[in-house]
C-alpha cells in the first residue's frame, strides 16, 4: 500500500509528523491549509480510520499504525482549545526519518 507522511504545525509552533498507510489523507486534508483543531481530529480521524480499513480489506487486519498515529493526534489536541487553529505544512508519499 502506498504510505505516506504528513505534518502538523500545532498552535504552539510544534510541528509534529504523523503517519498513514495509505494517501487517503488527500482526501480529508490539504497541505499548506489551515484547520480548527475540532476540525482536524474529525477529519484525520475519519481518513485514518479509512485507511486502517484499506489495510484490513487488502491483509484481513487493521493498521495499529494507523491506530497510534490517530492516538497521538488526539493526545496533542488535548492541550489546546478546539477553536485553535493548526496548519497542514507537508504531505509526503513513503516514510521519511522524523
Amino acid at each position: 500500500m502506498p504510505e505516506m507522511t504528513f505534518d502538523v504545525r500545532w498552535p504552539d509552533g510544534r510541528v509534529q509528523r504523523c503517519y498513514s498507510p495509505s494517501l487517503v489523507m488527500h482526501d480529508y486534508l490539504s497541505a499548506g491549509t489551515d484547520y480548527t483543531v475540532a476540525d482536524f481530529l474529525d477529519r484525520s480521524s475519519h481518513a485514518l480510520h479509512e485507511a486502517s480499513e484499506r489495510v484490513r480489506a487488502k491483509f484481513g487486519f487493521a493498521c495499529s499504525s494507523a491506530a497510534w498515529t490517530e492516538e497521538e493526534i488526539s493526545s496533542t489536541a488535548t492541550e489546546f482549545p478546539s477553536n485553535a487553529t493548526i496548519r497542514i505544512v507537508g504531505m509526503r508519499p513513503g516514510l521519511e526519518a522524523s
